[in-house]
């Protein structure tokens, strides 16, 4: 079965430009503020503060230290 899909590997441009695209929508739709404050209310909870914070230091590990151990 071929695809027209190419591989473009690390780095791809594709995938980049498509985030960045997005990235600017999302930047001018006006969403910003609201998704700020929201952020910021979830942050005087100290439950949700308290996850954030764990996942947080789990986004800033390396890569190889976060997968799941084989059993």
């Amino acid at each position: 079965m071929a695809t027209t899909q190419k591989n473009e590997g690390e780095g791809s441009r594709t995938a980049a430009k498509a985030y960045n695209e997005a990235t600017t929508r999302f930047a001018k739709s006006g969403k910003v503020a609201p998704a700020a404050a929201k952020a910021k209310k979830s942050l005087a909870s100290k439950r949700e503060a308290a996850e954030m914070k764990k996942a947080e230091e789990i986004g800033k590990k390396p890569a190889k230290s976060r997968r799941a151990k084989k059993p």
